[in-house]
């Protein structure tokens, strides 16, 4: 089972790997958007480790919550309400439960997944984050490791696509060739949560 701490940790792991990643995700928001993609999550990502150092939520749910609302009000441009959005809504599906199961989790990020189709109106194929979201969370049933290699696969797969949705939509043609800054920052962070797992006693194959 899944606890507070396992939450806190996979956002404190994703911090981490934003810190590490910020100027490639910058370098790859260059050309079809506005070239922040990385320090508007690296600012947004370090308040919410921040936060939850100072004053640790007790519950699963609480961690998202918490951090969903922090990226809203930190993270410039469309980031921070997409990935506000996506923990909110998956921590508010989690509820109060002081423990959460793998699967209890995969349906939580599912609800969190639709809130952001909802709210950008993307599809598969768009070119956005909800390519690396939707076969990791599909993946997630089977293992924390495939839902990571699922998000990865996701992200790379947008490089051939065109751009039908948010900044990089107005460039058109143009927008082919190059590997989509939200699909990469959403595989950062189901890395992240992967990452989390390995150092939890998290079991991959019992499904807890």
């Amino acid at each position: 089972m899944l606890d507070a701490d396992f939450f806190r940790r996979w956002m404190t792991v994703t911090a981490a790997a934003v810190d590490r990643e910020a100027e490639r995700l910058t370098a790859l928001d260059s050309p079809i958007g506005d070239a922040d993609h990385g320090s508007n999550l690296q600012r947004g990502f370090g308040a919410v480790r921040a936060a939850l150092d100072e004053e640790p939520p007790v519950t699963p749910g609480a961690v998202l919550t918490r951090s969903g609302r922090l990226l809203i009000s930190t993270v410039g441009g469309a980031s921070g309400p997409l990935y506000g959005t996506l923990l909110r809504r998956a921590g508010k599906a989690l509820g109060d439960a002081s423990e959460v199961s793998r699967e209890q989790l995969t349906e939580a990020l599912r609800t969190g997944v639709d809130a952001v189709r909802q709210l950008g109106g993307a599809a598969p194929g768009d070119k956005t984050m909800i390519d690396a979201l939707v076969p990791a969370v599909d993946a997630l049933g089977d293992s924390f490791t495939a839902a990571r290699a699922a998000a990865e696969e996701g992200a790379v797969a947008t490089i051939p696509l065109r751009a039908r949705k948010g900044r990089a939509s107005y460039l058109g043609e143009r927008s082919i060739g190059h590997q989509d800054p939200g699909a990469t920052s959403a595989a950062l962070l189901i890395a992240g949560l992967a990452e989390a797992s390995g150092t939890s006693g998290a079991g991959e194959a019992s499904g807890e």
